[in-house]
């Protein structure tokens, strides 16, 4: 059974997709989740900025977990075009990626002081380098050399949040669409073709 806690770090994750962190009250977050009316500075003693920051963690590892699960490198950009696709038609385009949304907001004050936001943005770096970490294994199982397979990584994980940004613009999924068609075939080019000598 989800505890109020849980609920209250995914309800948090959710909204900040949708509106920013800075737009993502606690109060909002008790709503979203249905956890109890004071219960936040029981679970969270170190406020919002707290919750945010556990915000993230789930965010990213939620993703690095299905990452991790993908057998090559197309099938994880398969895999995550496709369900960021179904998440911002599902969403009348108003879900994007939490750790781009407080990536934005990093200059913003929020109430946790000077230090509050660094420490959001920290996690939403470290998520990012494990999601680009992941892909790039992919890639180097698939014949890339480990060089390459880590610039792919990050063009990857790049091109398709801004593709997201940009679908969420135009409110139309054609810019993610486009992106996916070239990183796979991308990706397919660096792919060692059959019979080629594979210490290149």
């Amino acid at each position: 059974m989800v505890s109020p806690r849980e609920r209250m770090v995914v309800s948090a994750a959710l909204l900040i997709r949708e509106r920013g962190a800075h737009r993502t009250a606690i109060a909002d977050v008790l709503e979203h989740s249905g956890a109890p009316r004071g219960s936040a500075y029981h679970y969270f003693p170190g406020g919002r900025n707290q919750l945010l920051c556990e915000a993230i963690d789930y965010a990213g590892e939620y993703l690095a977990q299905r990452i991790a699960k993908a057998d090559s490198g197309v099938e994880v950009l398969d895999g995550l075009v496709g369900r960021y696709r179904a998440r911002l038609i599902d969403s009348g385009f108003r879900a994007g990626c939490p750790l781009v949304a407080v990536t934005i907001e990093a200059d913003k004050a929020d109430d946790a002081g000077a230090g509050g936001s660094s420490a959001v943005i920290d996690r939403a770096a470290a998520a990012f380098a494990r999601w680009n970490e992941l892909i790039a294994r992919l890639l180097v199982a698939d014949g890339v050399a480990p060089a390459r397979a880590g610039e792919l990584a990050t063009l990857i994980t790049a091109s398709i949040e801004g593709a997201i940004v940009l679908a969420r613009a135009a409110r139309d999924v054609a810019p993610l669409d486009q992106v996916h068609r070239s990183l796979r075939a991308l990706i397919e080019a660096e792919m060692p073709k059959k019979g080629d000598d594979h210490d290149r």
